[in-house]
């Protein structure tokens, strides 16, 4: 609940629960063995359903601070309803629900509500029936909204009513929003270094709200389970080891829209000066988008060593010198311009389709995307005042031509 707003129109508290459902399930998935699924808004807020088919359904209630449970909670007896409701639906005694109750608000001690906390069994010499304690609870009530839930209980058999409350657990003082990210840190990425927790949490939460969006969309209508959780995590960790780093660019695109013919950058400009299509060069101006943008993440991150990208471009020169030497061997002072951007093309397809299969050319061992690579060259061919790499042989020579032009 939005405590902070006292409008009674105001859409705070359902967003806010809406919020609570996908971080509490994320965090109850962690915790639960892993062939459990998780469906949002089926036959509660939450149901969770076991490898062995035992369903669990789960209503959340994310209260102001200092809210408790009493006897005649709205919030608890909203939830029996629901829960009537399934247990009457899928036969009663004979069906496999449970049904739990997560609550940041406490149960008052002086209620029978405490009697369905976790490990809390009746008082030494208390005889008092479960189905007797709800009994004389409803009794006392002069609720409209609780009256019928009432109802709906009385219609089950004394027996019926002690196995349908035998179902249910409490979890108060369950953590609130806010602090569910902390704990998942806390308790669920001890092998993940301290300083890489919060960057491991951000993607695997931004993978989670995705999966639930399509559930909830029906774009991908059946349960996610734990495993999937466990796995997503171990990837996004792995990429925060000493030979990897997070590739977190991969599809995404410049918010303006590319215009190869008007882009006035120096490494597009080389490309036109040996011919490169339309097609091609819209596919650089993504990639060099791509790795500038993944290396200032990773700068920003602190997962870059002093000096480290400045001696992955020193590979990437040395390397490109070398087959420089190879394409432009036969070049003499003489050679016509259909020869010179023939070699520029060989070199570019060289840099653009072979350089990926050196490993040598690899920032770090396990970073294999394409993009990083291919986008440092373009980087290295953007460089001021002169670039670090070129394709067409006299493109130095024609440089202030081509600022000109340029500019």
């Amino acid at each position: 609940m939005a405590e902070a707003s006292t409008d009674k129109f105001s859409a705070g508290e359902q967003g806010l629960g809406y919020m609570y459902q996908a971080r509490l399930a994320l965090l109850q998935l962690l915790q639960l063995p892993e062939d459990t699924a998780v469906f949002l808004e089926k036959d509660d807020d939450l149901d969770f359903v076991g490898g062995q088919g035992g369903k669990s359904l789960g209503s959340l209630k994310h209260k102001a601070i200092g809210d408790r449970l009493t006897d005649l909670s709205t919030d608890f007896w909203k939830s029996v309803n629901i829960w009537l409701a399934r247990y009457k639906r899928d036969g009663r005694a004979a069906s496999n629900l449970r049904f739990f109750l997560f609550t940041t608000g406490t149960v008052s001690s002086g209620s029978f509500l405490a009697r369905l906390l976790p490990d809390q069994p009746a008082a030494a010499g208390d005889t008092t029936t479960l189905n007797e304690l709800a009994d004389n609870a409803l009794a006392g009530s002069t609720s409209k909204l609780i009256a019928p839930i009432a109802i709906a209980f009385a219609e089950l058999s004394e027996s019926e009513k002690q196995d349908f409350l035998e179902r249910i657990l409490i979890f108060d003082g369950s953590p609130r929003i806010g602090d569910i990210p902390a704990l998942i840190r806390d308790k669920h990425m001890r092998s993940i270094r301290r300083e890489h927790r919060a960057f491991v949490f951000e993607r695997l939460e931004g993978w989670w709200t995705d999966a639930v969006i399509k559930q909830l969309t029906g774009a991908k209508p059946e349960g996610i389970f734990g495993y999937e959780v466990s796995d997503k995590l171990s990837n996004f960790s792995e990429e925060y080891k000493a030979d990897n780093l997070p590739i977190t660019f991969r599809g995404k695109v410049p918010t303006d829209e590319i215009d190869t013919d008007a882009d006035p950058r120096l490494f597009v400009a080389q490309l036109r000066e040996i011919g490169i299509s339309s097609n091609r060069i819209r596919s650089a101006i993504l990639d060099y988008y791509r790795a500038f943008e993944q290396r200032s993440a990773w700068a920003r991150e602190n997962l870059l060593m002093l000096g480290e990208v400045e001696e992955y471009e020193d590979r990437l020169t040395n390397e490109w010198g070398r087959y420089k030497d190879v394409a432009f061997e036969k070049l003499t002072d003489d050679s016509a311009e259909e020869a010179l951007r023939e070699a520029g093309a060989t070199l570019y397809r060289w840099a653009e389709f072979e350089t990926g299969k050196i490993e040598s050319l690899r920032i770090r061992a396990r970073v294999t995307e394409s993009y990083v690579l291919r986008g440092s060259f373009h980087i290295l061919a953007d460089a001021t005042p002169e670039p670090k790499v070129y394709w067409h042989p006299r493109f130095l020579d024609r440089l202030g031509d081509v600022l000109g032009v340029a500019s």
